[in-house]
């Protein structure tokens, strides 16, 4: 016996794991075509995700800049500790 096409489960494409995972009543939605009418949260999470994400670089970037500085500091005292051998 076959299965009626209503009967099988919706296919999941790859760039709607996100919503499908956060909300899956609004994923179905979309999927009906039934318009977000609360376009202003989910611009202001837009941006707060934009902001988020910068913020995470910068503090990636001083993290590398902080580790550099500290293994630049280690080879001075390696090299003083050397020098003051001799």
């Amino acid at each position: 016996m076959k299965q009626s096409r209503d009967s099988e489960p919706p296919l999941l494409r790859a760039a709607e794991i996100g919503q499908w995972v956060f909300c899956r009543r609004a994923w179905h939605l979309a999927r009906q075509g039934v318009e977000n009418r609360n376009t202003a949260a989910l611009r202001g999470g837009a941006i707060a995700h934009e902001t988020h994400a910068r913020q995470v670089a910068a503090a990636q970037r001083t993290r590398g800049l902080g580790l550099a500085l500290m293994a630049l500091a280690a080879l001075l005292l390696l090299a003083a500790t050397a020098v003051s051998l001799l």
